[in-house]
């Protein structure tokens, strides 16, 4: 993983600031400033998401001056604790986990509520997806017990998820012969490799990791169903029915009934309204293109995006592009 700036984005820009102040004539590229994006693992969707993000952000930075970069990190919920700590100026997290950041809840327990936490638009819609070792023979997500799992690695939105599904079962993660903790990108080739027989994820499809595994050793997906997700669902804003259309991946032709959340991009209320202004202007004045950069994006819209799965409050510099549009 690429190193995390320490300083927060702004620091860089009033420096800048100041040197182009004392040198008259300087050039607006000067006063260049630098924000990261935290995504999850290089080949989920957030890092596609943050990447095209920023694509979009750096097409035009000889106008604006703001330099977009993004980091491979360990998800959802270590974006929004690394936004806390003002190492990172924007983050993709799942809906759940943006409503428990703000309540001070689950995970963020220990810390509080992060005041500071603020939305800027939501992305894609995140099925919860499990997928079995064809040869381990699961027909519904119990028939893990006593088989070896992967749960997520600590810092993911995935494992913060895996823990409720895990309590609204019943069960515990030492019902498993084996809870792995690999990272996203590891679990599909682990299983393959007959090192794990089936794992939990919470991404955009289609995606590559669910792919590479289905088509190499063909993986079966597994339907999250039944009373206790009926009752998840029903006790939480977050949360809402989904389907992974059969045929989408090889070797399952059936629909996969699940739940799931959004994907939201995320900042802190001391990034400048000026930046993130830019960042949503970049994304909405080049939706189409946006939408074609990965295929979870293909039926987005807008007027949803900017207030579906959304807890935290809306930045005002994004607050400020959508009343111009119209859209608020």
């Amino acid at each position: 993983m690429t190193r995390i700036l320490k300083s927060p984005a702004w620091r860089p820009l009033l420096a800048a600031t100041a040197l182009a102040l004392a040198l008259p004539g300087a050039p607006a590229l000067a006063q260049q400033k630098f924000v990261t994006i935290g995504t999850g693992g290089v080949t989920g969707v957030y890092y596609a998401a943050g990447g095209a993000i920023c694509r979009l952000m750096n097409k035009d930075r000889a106008k604006h001056g703001i330099r977009c970069s993004v980091e491979s990190t360990g998800g959802s919920v270590y974006n929004i604790n690394t936004i806390r700590a003002g190492e990172l100026d924007f983050g993709v997290a799942q809906s759940d986990w943006q409503y428990h950041a703000t309540k001070g809840t689950k995970v963020f327990e220990k810390d509080g509520a992060f005041g500071d936490l603020r939305a800027v638009f939501s992305i894609h819609p995140e099925p919860f997806t499990v997928a079995a070792r064809k040869e381990a023979n699961i027909s519904k997500f119990e028939d893990f017990k006593g088989k070896r799992f992967n749960v997520g690695n600590p810092g993911s939105g995935t494992r913060a998820s895996m823990d409720e599904l895990l309590a609204a079962l019943g069960m515990k993660i030492s019902d498993f012969a084996l809870a792995s903790e690999l990272k996203a990108d590891e679990h599909g080739a682990a299983l393959c490799d007959n090192k794990i027989d089936g794992f939990f994820y919470g991404v955009g499809h289609p995606s590559a990791n669910i792919q590479d595994p289905t088509t190499t050793c063909g993986a079966k997906l597994v339907s999250l169903t039944g009373a206790g997700i009926d009752k998840l669902v029903a006790g939480a804003p977050y949360y809402a029915y989904a389907e992974i259309p059969g045929g989408l991946y090889a070797s399952n032709p059936q629909t996969t009934k699940t739940y799931g959340v959004l994907a939201t991009f995320v900042t802190s209320a001391k990034v400048p309204d000026a930046v993130v202004y830019e960042m949503v202007k970049a994304v909405f004045e080049n939706f189409e293109d946006f939408k074609k950069l990965h295929p979870a994006f293909a039926n987005l819209d807008p007027k949803n995006m900017i207030k579906d799965g959304l807890s935290a409050p809306l930045h005002p510099g994004a607050a400020k592009y959508y009343k111009e549009k119209g859209w608020m």
